[in-house]
């Protein structure tokens, strides 16, 4: 406590230096160390700072309209963007995240114009060809869209995906002859385009061709096993072929992949009604009025449903809220008279079937006649159509734009890369599932020396500190100067220090105190670990040759390895090793290191998934699944969808 009271007092009365004496290029590459690595309060403190001293240069503008878009803030982000562009408006970036902002707003209009401008300064940048198609497409100006997309071909002739979009543009125009034709030209050009296969299943599903459609989703979801809408619409078909337990299946996995699916939980309440699986048909139709509470006809599925378990009541409720909206639904009324008479209610029961009586003397109710056709659009809310399937309003492709950012405009997929090496680190994320917990007693013993602002933990999942955390170790950082000033070669006092640089992302002052500490004490152990958990994050950031990286890697390694010599219990020095062995593309070595931290600890899920991902990348396909599996089993949940992905190969 005296330690952390001593940093907030530095803090305070310690004087900084004046923002126009910073050294811009310094603090602009410790604001992109701490967007890296998803800082981003951190980082816009630090391009403030730039923007403050040099108001004149662009790219603090950009950096931090960056950070904004990563945290959804697009308005903010694009008034960055446009700041940035007013100091120079040559530079491609720009332009690039200001129209992935117009698209998050919904400014298709905006994005067509960066896109052009981009596109002047880049005139071959695909991905800036391809989302200005898109855009066109959204604003229905087909025929600009064509425009683009034909240039596409000419630069790309056997890139898929731009007949994919002449075949959305034909579509649009009612021309579907033309859009089967660019489908085939794209399918020549990749037999695995998932996009061209979705297309034409949506053609064959429009003609009511079942099995042609069922054919074409196979195909798709071979090449998108993640997009919840394939499982649904691959349903439908198998549905209207007489598959119920296939289309169950579907409807499971699609509910799997996306679990708010509208479709999905209600059209699996209708198959679970239609085979007598009432309980968990209620269950899903239960889920659909958490979410649309006036959706009659899910109401009066629910009514017959809770009608048919023996729950009257709730039967009675369900129909009685349908008929104070929809007061001609005389079915409703003949239901009802039915309930009320099993429960002994004559005189509602007859007040009723009076109701139904004089509308069927008006002629407004006759015998009820089920249209022919199996499916209703969502929109539609015609009662009698209770039982029908549910299909999406809109038939168009999901529209999937290019982008060098994270953010909404992406897919997300399991990717085969290995989860993160483990860091001494002050914060850790929050999770409800339990995780491993990490130990080594010399953390503990550091955090017992009284030197550190507060506890740091081994982790693989570090948290950014927030505005009141980074002032603390801006705190610690200058009373540790004094005491390091008073005793430089203190390898401990040293060791914090970096840690603290660490955490605010300055890398370079970090990289400094530990060669430091490591000077001082050459059998320091974590001095070593921490130098190389530095080093890979530096790594991790920096531009540099190939040749620069090599050095980098090996500097790592180095210090992993006598980390490792120096205390061979260290598990955490072998697992780390690991992942530079991959990234190294020497699949065998981070195997044999993964295995030496198995040794230590059999139950460590993180070395059990790299190792896997490890024999995954060197070919070795059932070691590699074993070792997932047992990660799964751990508690790392991600190596199931690994699992699924390779589990046929």
């Amino acid at each position: 406590m005296l330690v952390r009271l001593v940093c907030w007092l530095a803090f305070f009365f310690s004087s900084f230096a004046s923002v126009a004496q910073i050294n811009a290029e310094r603090v602009m590459l410790m604001g992109r160390n701490a967007l890296y690595y998803e800082d981003y309060v951190l980082s816009m403190q630090r391009f403030n700072m730039v923007i403050a001293a040099k108001p004149h240069l662009p790219e603090p503008y950009f950096f931090r309209g960056l950070a904004k878009f990563y945290l959804e803030d697009y308005a903010g982000a694009e008034a960055d963007c446009t700041a940035a562009l007013e100091r120079n408006p040559y530079q491609p970036d720009p332009y690039r995240l200001r129209a992935l902002c117009h698209i998050n707003r919904g400014n298709h209009a905006g994005a067509v114009a960066d896109y052009r401008r981009l596109i002047t300064i880049e005139p071959r940048n695909k991905g800036a060809m391809h989302n200005l198609a898109l855009c066109l497409i959204e604003t229905r100006d087909t025929t600009a869209a064509d425009t683009v997309v034909d240039e596409m071909i000419r630069l790309w002739p056997r890139e898929a995906e731009a007949h994919c979009m002449k075949a959305q543009i034909a579509l649009m125009n009612a021309d579907t002859t033309a859009a089967v034709a660019h489908l085939d030209r794209a399918l020549e050009a990749n037999a695995y385009e998932g996009t061209a296969w979705t297309m034409r299943s949506a053609i064959h599903l429009s003609r009511s061709e079942w099995q042609e459609a069922e054919a074409a989703l196979d195909k798709a979801i071979t090449a998108m096993p993640r997009t919840a809408g394939l499982y649904v619409n691959r349903a439908l078909a198998r549905y209207n072929r007489q598959n119920l337990r296939g289309a169950m299946d579907d409807y499971d996995v699609a509910i799997e992949r996306e679990p708010g699916s509208y479709l999905a939980h209600f059209n699996r309440g209708l198959l679970r009604a239609q085979v007598g699986d009432d309980n968990r048909a209620i269950e899903d139709f239960d889920f659909v009025l958490e979410r649309e509470a006036d959706n009659t006809i899910a109401l009066y599925n629910r009514a017959i449903l809770r009608d048919r378990t023996g729950d009257h009541a709730g039967a009675l409720s369900d129909l009685s809220t349908i008929i104070d909206a929809n007061p001609d639904f005389w079915t409703g009324y003949q239901l009802r008279a039915e309930i009320r008479r099993r429960v002994g209610d004559v005189y509602g029961a007859e007040r009723d079937e009076l109701k139904v009586m004089r509308a069927q003397l008006a002629h407004r109710l006759g015998t009820y006649k089920p249209s022919q056709r199996t499916t209703r659009r969502q929109s539609e809310r015609d009662l009698s159509d209770y039982d029908k399937l549910v299909v999406a309003d809109s038939t168009e492709t999901e529209r999937h734009y290019a982008s060098d950012y994270r953010g909404r405009v992406q897919n997300k997929q399991t990717d085969l890369v290995p989860v993160a090496s483990y860091v001494v680190a002050f914060y850790e994320k929050r999770s409800d599932v339990k995780r491993y917990v990490a130990y080594s007693e010399m953390v503990e013993r550091l955090n017992r020396s009284g030197v550190l602002c507060g506890d740091v933990r081994l982790t693989g999942d570090p948290l950014a500190a927030d505005e009141g955390r980074l002032r603390l170790h801006f705190a610690s950082i200058a009373s540790l100067a004094e005491r390091i000033e008073a005793a430089p070669h203190a390898a401990d006092l040293r060791l914090a220090r970096a840690l603290d640089h660490y955490q605010v992302r300055d890398f370079e002052s970090a990289m400094a105190d530990l060669d430091r500490a490591v000077e001082a004490d050459t059998a320091h152990v974590l001095a070593r670990f921490v130098r190389a958990q530095v080093r890979l994050a530096q790594l991790s950031v920096g531009e540099m040759s190939d040749a620069a990286q090599t050095l980098g890697q090996r500097a790592a390694l180095d210090d992993l390895a006598a980390s490792a010599r120096l205390a061979p219990g260290f598990l955490y020095a072998y697992y780390n090793m690991g992942g530079i062995h991959i990234a190294r593309r020497d699949y065998d070595a981070a195997v044999a290191a993964y295995s030496q931290a198995l040794a230590i600890d059999p139950d460590f899920p993180a070395a059990h998934y790299n190792r896997g991902v490890a024999h995954l990348l060197a070919g070795r396909v059932q070691e590699g699944l074993a070792d997932l599996s047992r990660a799964g089993e751990l508690g790392l949940y991600g190596a199931y969808s690994l699992i699924k992905q390779h589990a046929g190969k």
